[in-house]
């Protein structure tokens, strides 16, 4: 094998093991972080909501986008642990929404709460947010 070869080998490993390597730490993170049963189960729901793409922004960014289903420009900036969700029109800040439930729910689940509302009911959604304007 000459160096070329292994080289280009070395490469591609790496480049796998770079791309695997989120997914596998996320599916054993509940474990090794010592999480509930219910927030492993959260977790778990999650992943599987998400679409990989999904999975992966709300695993490197900390947020979920999801498009708005009645507002074309507008998207909903979810973030991965507890705070404000951000309404964007086209790509800026225009209000930040706080909606939380009653009772607690781990940060997975509360995810996929607003992730379903949104997508559900988005009318309903929003008449339930408590709305705080953005200023740039």
């Amino acid at each position: 094998m000459n160096f070329a070869s292994l080289a280009i080998s070395v490469l591609c490993w790496t480049i796998i093991a770079l791309t695997i390597t989120p997914v596998i730490w996320l599916f054993l993170l509940p474990y090794l972080k010592g999480l509930t049963r219910a927030e492993r189960q959260a977790a778990n729901l999650l992943r599987d909501m998400l679409t990989p793409e999904q999975f992966r922004q709300l695993l490197w960014r900390g947020y979920l986008e999801i498009p708005s289903p009645s507002e074309p420009k507008w998207t909903y900036r979810v973030p991965r642990t507890k705070g404000y969700v951000q309404v964007l029109e086209s790509g800026h800040a225009i209000m930040r929404l706080c909606l939380q439930p009653a009772e607690y729910l781990p940060d997975a689940d509360v995810v996929v709460l607003h992730k379903l509302m949104i997508e559900a009911n988005e009318e309903v959604y929003l008449q339930k947010a408590n709305k705080y304007a953005c200023h740039d």
